[in-house]
């Protein structure tokens, strides 16, 4: 199946969700998971229509980036290591998975005046060890301390759930990053303005979109993994 009659039956997917729970179609995005694949299914993933593209490693994505870049808004999903930030900055406009402030003190460092990264806060809601992400307590404290870097605006709040053979299982964790979601809104910090939540994956974004996921991440299901 190409790329494209994936894109298809994903989009089905997601309409019919979205009818089933009021919500508008254009409420949530597709970001597509290349990091397996290569720089051509990824440009076959851009020219079926997609335009949000996410990678999680640096050193990979790279040449992708070189060839690629100028025909779609990429999104680094993955862990970040600090000595590597300097090879994400100008080349992605969103960060998934800010967790300390070591990070984002590096990131403002990076960035010039007028220059600004939108990021997701990473939140472990299932308590995982193998997670990386703030706890859901530590969340607001550590966006009321990201107002000094100018150059870090906070867009939402992003959770990677367990995996199950049982979607529905997943259904509490996505409801509490919206709710915690809804809180960082109710502050109304001008550097956090925390629209957007990052959640659901190929296994599980029916039930994400359903709890108010506005981005989702899709890998295998939508560009499969050569």
């Amino acid at each position: 199946m190409s790329v494209k009659e994936r894109l298809s039956n994903l989009q089905e997917q997601i309409n019919d969700v979205c009818n089933r729970c009021d919500r508008d179609i254009s409420s949530v995005q597709i970001v597509a998971v290349t990091k397996y694949v290569s720089i051509e299914t990824t440009a076959k993933a851009l020219d079926a229509g997609l335009i949000h593209i996410g990678e999680n490693r640096t050193e990979g994505a790279s040449r992708k980036w070189e060839e690629l870049g100028d025909r779609g808004v990429w999104h680094f999903i993955g862990s970040l290591q600090t000595r590597k930030v300097k090879q994400i900055i100008g080349k992605y406009e969103y960060l998934h998975s800010l967790d300390r402030l070591s990070l984002a003190k590096e990131v403002d460092k990076r960035l010039e005046d007028g220059q600004v990264m939108k990021c997701f806060v990473q939140v472990n809601v299932s308590g995982e060890e193998s997670k990386s992400g703030l706890s859901p307590e530590e969340v607001i404290p550590f966006i009321k301390d990201l107002e000094p870097y100018k150059h870090i605006k906070v867009v939402g709040l992003m959770t990677m759930a367990p995996f199950y053979d049982d979607p529905e299982l997943t259904r509490p964790i996505f409801r509490k990053l919206r709710n915690i979601r809804d809180e960082v809104q109710s502050l109304e910090l001008d550097h956090a303005p925390c629209k957007e939540l990052s959640m659901g994956m190929s296994n599980d974004f029916t039930v994400a979109i359903e709890e108010g996921a506005t981005f989702i991440r899709i890998g295998s299901a939508l560009v499969g993994k050569e």
